[in-house]
């Protein structure tokens, strides 16, 4: 259930498109992206120009069936455009979709990927679409970026991406909503193979570690019955993930790999990795190859 009012979401919409916007500023869009292999900073921009389009053609004309993804897949509109182009072209996609959300209001019954049904969801679903989109564009940026400078003997240090920064209600929002769609009913229809993850007792924990009790930014996955479900709940679990609430977004969304934390088994004392090793503060304790079986499966829609 959203947790962010509807003119939080619209506006932040746009708030999120301008701090994308300022990150790439002056940036080469043919700029790999790492995190999107497929992609350069211009088809990560034009097909992010493309959802919000998409989104708010849906809006304005009230659809109710479903209406062509090409805006959103087809990045090839990006080859050879002007930086600044690409720029006033994204502004411009986020304040329509903005504002005709608003016109909208979050009640009109319109089509939608999953269940909702209402201008609310694409409100919600846009902001954090941008959100996810904003880290990808960090990643490429800091990819790009000359290494750092060293007069120590030894290797050189490794490129590190700036910490990714999100306001902390965004991001609970945001995994709730990731939550909420791995525990749908058609991830078994898409991933019969979930399935066999099904056990009872079976469960997965996430916890933020940088945020304030009363937050309860922490989430219960259960696998334990005939269905998928979560709760913003704290319990012990067959896997646990603690880390920075940031982090623990952009682990979800597959921006951070499970073999970069630093990993200890149950009843086992003995870590691999460091605080200071590249995990981000990712920490995960028991069962990894459940958890990495489990963020394949039902992020199957990340995919398509």
């Amino acid at each position: 259930m959203p947790s962010m009012s509807y003119a939080r979401y619209c506006a932040e919409i746009v708030a999120q498109t301008d701090l994308l916007r300022s990150r790439i500023e002056g940036a080469d869009l043919a700029t790999p992206v790492p995190t999107c292999p497929d992609w350069n900073l211009g088809q990560l921009l034009w097909h992010l120009g493309g959802a919000h389009r998409w989104a708010e053609t849906i809006v304005r004309t009230r659809a109710t069936e479903p209406v062509s993804d090409e805006l959103v897949n087809d990045v090839s509109g990006a080859t050879g455009k002007d930086p600044a182009a690409v720029d006033a072209w994204l502004a411009e996609g986020a304040g329509q979709l903005a504002d005709t959300l608003r016109a909208a209001g979050p009640e009109a019954t319109v089509w939608t990927v999953a269940p909702g049904g209402t201008p609310e969801f694409w409100a919600r679903r846009m902001v954090h679409e941008t959100v996810v989109h904003r880290a990808d564009a960090d990643f490429a940026i800091a990819a790009a970026s000359p290494a750092p400078r060293t007069t120590t003997p030894g290797p050189a240090p490794a490129r590190r991406a700036p910490a990714f920064t999100v306001a902390q209600e965004v991001a609970i929002d945001a995994l709730d909503e990731w939550m909420g769609f791995a525990s749908l009913p058609l991830v078994f229809e898409a991933k019969p193979e979930l399935r066999d993850l099904m056990s009872e007792g079976r469960t997965l924990h996430f916890h933020a570690t940088d945020t304030a009790p009363e937050t309860a930014a922490e989430w219960l996955i259960g696998l334990d019955g005939d269905t998928l479900t979560w709760s913003r709940t704290h319990a012990r679990a067959t896997v646990a993930v603690r880390a920075p609430l940031a982090e623990l977004l952009l682990l979800v969304y597959g921006r951070r790999a499970t073999h970069e934390a630093r990993t200890t088994s149950s009843g086992n004392n003995s870590a691999s990795g460091s605080g200071n090793d590249g995990s981000n503060g990712i920490e995960i304790v028991g069962d990894l190859s459940l958890l990495d079986a489990w963020l394949d499966g039902v992020s199957f829609w990340l995919k398509e």
